[in-house]
């Protein structure tokens, strides 16, 4: 018999009643063992989306670093990464696209991806200001029933992590919708104002499961 795995699990809000505070979650060390599993409100069958967190990191150099990763059985279907030169890319199911954009750091990012099926475009928010458009995987569709992993890169489901690509630093306020939001909500949330209640991932209510060394911190706004 294998050796189990022990996840602790916590579900949280993360905005409490009367108090503007956010769970963040840090990452202190280099392993290829500590992640964190979100557990999506609906499954990832999706024809459009907009997905935004806040990030802050000290890695810097030749690294890639993965940001946020979602795996079906088969495949990597929806991953954005930085890069190794500092560039961040999206990936799904095969080639991926990337945009140059001002390099991550440790203070703090907002930052958002928003693509269409139909159309294809696709673009990158940086503290709500909008990169140019790209036409990436026209006519594609994320496929559900696969696991969100943040702090790791599974090369199967789920595992094979390498520690030289696993992400430092802190992760907070990350949601997903099923369509594409408009620039000027993407620029609200940015500021710290009222957005839509994500409805595919809402880190105001999403289970997560903890794997390894991750902290969970509760911030005040």
């Amino acid at each position: 018999s294998g050796k189990s795995i022990l996840f602790r699990l916590l579900m949280w809000m993360s905005r409490l009643s009367g108090s503007d505070s956010i769970k963040t979650l840090v990452f202190p060390t280099q392993t290829s063992t500590s992640y964190v599993e979100l557990v999506p409100q609906k499954p990832l069958n999706l024809r459009a989306y907009t997905m935004c967190m806040r990030v802050a990191t000290e890695l810097s150099g030749e690294r890639e670093v993965i940001l946020f990763a979602y795996r079906t059985r088969d495949y990597d279907e929806l991953n954005l990464w930085r890069e190794l030169d500092g560039r961040l890319g999206l990936y799904m199911s095969g080639e991926g696209i990337i945009f140059g954009v001002p390099e991550l750091g440790p203070l703090q990012t907002h930052l958002c991806v928003t693509w269409d099926s139909t159309s294809g475009a696709v673009a990158l928010f940086m503290n709500g200001r909008k990169s140019l458009t790209k036409i990436y995987k026209k006519g594609h569709t994320v496929q559900p029933w696969g696991q969100v992993i943040l702090g790791q890169d599974p090369d199967n489901y789920v595992g094979g992590f390498d520690e030289k690509q696993c992400f430092i630093g802190e992760i907070l306020d990350v949601n997903m919708w099923d369509s594409v939001l408009p620039d000027s909500t993407i620029e609200d949330m940015f500021a710290g104002r009222t957005a839509p209640t994500a409805n595919v991932i809402n880190w105001g209510s999403t289970a997560l499961l903890f794997q390894g060394n991750v902290h969970i911190v509760d911030v005040e706004r």
